[in-house]
């Protein structure tokens, strides 16, 4: 019963003030609140997103129908999907699942030629000029980070953003995110 008792005063902080759904839906937070323990006041745009995704009411019936220790995981879930899909309203997550598939691939093929340096290299073989071998092994050359169609490579963290993924207010025009 004590735990019961701590539990509750320690979700009852939106008691003083409403959780960011009722806080946004402009109603008043009860006690036993759906959202409450998942949407605190602090983050009002994690429950904008997935209210403008997914719909309060839609997101009420899911977390209802759900055992209460899934519930968590089910708005962080759903929270990553809306934030992904206000970026790329089309492919949503499953374009940034495609955008590092890609890279893996692109990162694969280059540790590919790498290695085969390396074992030319071990057997004392001339290595092809480097301009040649840029090109056979698909390697970018330094002259080739410029320009790259409305995306952008971060040479930081070498990871590629397509253009929809970079614009914050998402009115980019090019497609940048190829076909699945």
């Amino acid at each position: 019963m004590q735990f019961l008792a701590a539990e509750k005063m320690a979700s009852s902080s939106y008691s003083n003030s409403p959780c960011a759904a009722c806080k946004f839906l402009r109603r008043k937070c009860m006690p036993d609140c759906i959202f409450a323990p998942y949407f605190p006041p602090e983050e009002p745009q994690k429950f904008v997103n997935v209210h403008k995704i997914f719909g309060a009411s839609n997101v009420s019936k899911l977390l209802n129908e759900i055992q209460p220790h899934q519930r968590e995981d089910a708005v962080n879930s759903l929270a990553y999907e809306a934030e992904a899909r206000m970026k790329d309203p089309v492919y949503g997550c499953v374009g940034a699942i495609s955008v590092l598939q890609r890279q893996v691939m692109r990162l694969q093929r280059e540790l590919d030629a790498t290695n085969a340096d390396l074992i030319r290299y071990a057997y004392n073989e001339m290595p092809p000029p480097p301009e040649a071998a840029a090109s056979q092994y698909g390697r970018r050359t330094t002259a080739a980070h410029g320009s790259t169609g409305g995306s952008s490579f971060n040479q930081t963290s070498g990871i590629y953003y397509p253009s929809q993924w970079n614009d914050p207010c998402g009115d980019n025009e090019q497609s940048g995110g190829g076909s699945m």
